[in-house]
């Protein structure tokens, strides 16, 4: 067999669909994020406006973050050391840990090196940990949710996407005797939409379910504390177990859920995603303290971000061009073609020095190609004008290039 024409197939396939991921060099700098500094293949280099990241509240420059990790790398140097197992549990991740079971009122916390860790880590091995487990799962629940539940090899039901009836008489059907846990998350960020955590707490009382919700997409933007959607809609103590990321509104990276000790206590020694994996190092475990406890007491990032928010989607609005209309920060505008999809950013770079990275499939299913735009707590008034400006004349001059667009 001739592996090399095969794999060089397999790009050549992705290329042609339009799914071909292209990854632009980016350069943040300190002070003028959401601008960068984007480095192009032949050598040159611009600034461009990003649109589609998530540090929410721009606390990957905040100087209080930013202060933190430089004292603990004086302090302790570089690395963790080794494993939590052996010897990388540190003073700053038990800190860190504190903080979090602090933010989400519950009795302990584990810290993972991402989150997608994280989800995978908790939820294979509360659900093998539970005899028989029945597991009833949103259908647009992230990949590392899904992983990790297929990783538990428990009886899955998936349930149309915050459809409650659905749900329940999944729940309905489910043997009465056996453990059941339903998982979820709060905002859905290809979507841009919420779920309805108060009713999903109902049905999980009423049938006797544990509730998993990931707050990745939230943690840091919702809540009085930054506790997340649970947070603002005071919800937290009907949850069981909440997931979240350092790695967007907190700005670094890591992972962590929070639940009651035994539950911690039963993943840090049975989840062989926490055992067997290196420890975040002392600077990120800083940094995100220093981001956590911030974002406990201040208000100013998650007002900004919100008024960001509505003055995108108002100038969307008046210029006529469709998004899906969710609750949340995250605006999706849905393109439906892959190739177009890949046209339009790439037009928007080139012409422009505006970056937004197409979502493909399978990020998100065929036919539901779009790009997701992130009104952060940095971007300023002009910024928004300006991606507006552009887009509506995309739309106005070359209306058959963007044929597709339309509402999900």
């Amino acid at each position: 067999m001739n592996y090399r024409k095969f794999f060089e197939d397999r790009i050549s396939d992705l290329k042609q669909e339009g799914r071909y991921r292209v990854f632009a060099n980016l350069e943040r700098l300190v002070g003028e994020f959401p601008d960068a500094i984007y480095h192009a293949p032949d050598g040159s280099s611009r600034k461009v406006t990003v649109w589609c990241n998530n540090d929410y509240l721009g606390m990957g420059q905040h100087p209080k973050v930013l202060t933190a990790m430089h004292d603990a790398i004086n302090r302790s140097g570089a690395g963790a050391g080794g494993t939590r197992n052996i010897s990388g549990t540190t003073k700053y991740v038990v800190d860190l840990e504190d903080s979090l079971a602090d933010l989400h009122n519950k009795e302990s916390a584990l810290v993972f090196p991402s989150g997608y860790t994280a989800n995978e880590g908790a939820l294979s091995t509360i659900i093998k940990l539970l005899p028989e487990c029945q597991v009833f799962s949103d259908e647009l629940n992230h990949a590392s949710m899904i992983h990790g539940i297929r990783e538990g090899k428990a009886q899955k039901h998936i349930y149309r996407h915050n459809d409650l009836g659905h749900l329940e008489d999944l729940l309905k059907a489910a043997p009465v005797n056996l453990p059941k846990l339903i998982a979820f998350e709060s905002v859905y960020s290809m979507e841009g939409d919420i779920a309805p955590i108060e009713q999903i707490c109902d049905l999980a009382d009423k049938y006797g379910a544990m509730t998993y919700l990931d707050e990745v997409h939230a943690v840091g933007v919702y809540g009085p504390r930054g506790g997340g959607v649970a947070d603002e809609r005071g919800l937290m103590d009907r949850i069981d177990i909440i997931e979240g990321t350092f790695g967007k509104a907190y700005g670094l990276m890591g992972g962590f859920f929070t639940a009651n000790a035994s539950i911690v206590d039963a993943v840090r020694s049975y989840s062989g995603n926490f055992i067997f994996t290196t420890a975040l190092p002392p600077a990120l475990c800083a940094g995100a303290l220093a981001s956590v406890e911030h974002l406990k007491t201040s208000q100013i990032e998650r007002l900004q971000v919100r008024k960001n928010v509505a003055l995108l989607k108002s100038k969307l609005d008046d210029a006529g061009l469709n998004y899906m209309k969710g609750e949340s920060h995250i605006t999706p505008l849905v393109v439906g073609d892959s190739v177009c999809c890949k046209a339009i950013t790439d037009w928007l770079m080139d012409a422009h020095n505006i970056y937004v990275q197409p979502i493909n499939y399978p990020t998100v299913p065929r036919g539901t190609e779009r790009m997701r735009l992130t009104a952060t707590a940095v971007h300023q008034e002009h910024h928004i004008e300006k991606l507006v400006s552009v887009l509506k004349s995309l739309w106005d001059e070359n209306h058959g290039f963007v044929h597709n667009m339309r509402v999900a």
